[in-house]
C-alpha cells in the first residue's frame, strides 16, 4: 500500500530535478570559450608613415616653441628593422624656433632599440639657428599632404625600369625638405650613390614626380 499521495510523489520527483540541474555546470558558449583562450601574442611593431611619427613630434616641439617651423623630416634604418613602401621604424624631424634663433631634432621610435633609440617620442639638444636660406626653407604644414607612403608610390613607379636593371641599389635617402629652386616642399628619394645611383624630387603638396636623375 503506497503510504505518500500522488501529488507528494511529483513534488518530491520535482524538488530532485530542480536540486540536480541547479548543481549542474552551465554550458559553455561560444564567448566564454573564446574567453578562456590565451590572447594571440603581438606581433612586431612594424614601420609607420612620415605622417604617423611626424605628428606626435610637432606636438611635443610645441611644448618647447608656439612659434616653431618645419625644416625636415627625414627617414632612419634601425638594425632589424626593414623600411619599405615609404615607411620606416625611426623617423627624425627638424624644427626650428624664429624668435629663439635656435632649431631641434626629434625623433620617433617605433620601438626601443638600445642603447640609443627610445620608443615614442625623443629630444635633442637646442642648437643655434640662423633663419632661412634659400636651400633650407620651412615646410608649411599645409603644403605637406602628401605621405611618404604616396610619394614612394609615385617614385618607385617612376623608377621603376631603373630600379629593375640595378635591383642591389638600396633606398639610402628619404627626406622632406624645401628649397627656393623646388617652388614647393619636395620629397627627396635616393637610390644607390650620387655617383652611381637615382635620385627622385616628388612634390609634397600633389604627390607628382617634379624630376629624377
Amino acid at each position: 500500500m503506497n503510504i505518500f499521495p500522488k501529488q507528494c510523489l511529483i513534488t518530491a520527483a520535482t524538488a530532485v530535478v530542480l536540486l540536480l540541474s541547479s548543481c549542474s555546470p552551465a554550458p559553455k558558449t561560444a564567448d566564454s570559450d573564446s574567453a578562456d583562450k590565451p590572447a594571440a601574442p603581438a606581433g612586431p611593431p612594424q614601420p609607420v608613415t612620415a605622417k604617423t611619427a611626424f605628428w606626435p613630434m610637432y606636438m611635443a616641439a610645441r611644448s618647447w616653441a608656439t612659434d616653431l617651423v618645419t625644416l625636415k623630416v627625414d627617414s632612419k634604418d634601425v638594425g632589424g628593422v626593414k623600411n619599405q613602401d615609404g615607411k620606416a621604424a625611426l623617423w627624425e624631424a627638424t624644427f626650428a624656433s624664429p624668435t629663439q634663433h635656435a632649431y631641434r631634432v626629434y625623433t620617433y621610435a617605433i620601438a626601443a632599440y638600445p642603447p640609443d633609440i627610445y620608443k615614442g617620442v625623443t629630444s635633442g639638444q637646442t642648437m643655434d639657428w640662423g633663419g632661412p636660406t634659400s636651400n633650407v626653407l620651412p615646410v608649411q604644414l599645409s603644403d605637406f599632404s602628401t605621405d611618404s607612403d604616396a610619394a614612394y608610390t609615385a617614385a618607385a613607379a617612376e623608377a621603376s625600369a631603373w630600379l629593375k636593371k640595378n635591383p642591389d641599389k638600396p633606398l639610402t635617402g628619404f627626406a622632406l625638405g624645401n628649397a627656393a629652386k623646388f617652388g614647393a616642399p619636395v620629397w627627396v628619394l635616393t637610390w644607390g650613390s650620387d655617383k652611381s645611383g637615382y635620385r627622385a624630387y616628388v612634390n609634397a603638396t600633389t604627390g607628382k614626380v617634379l624630376s629624377k636623375k
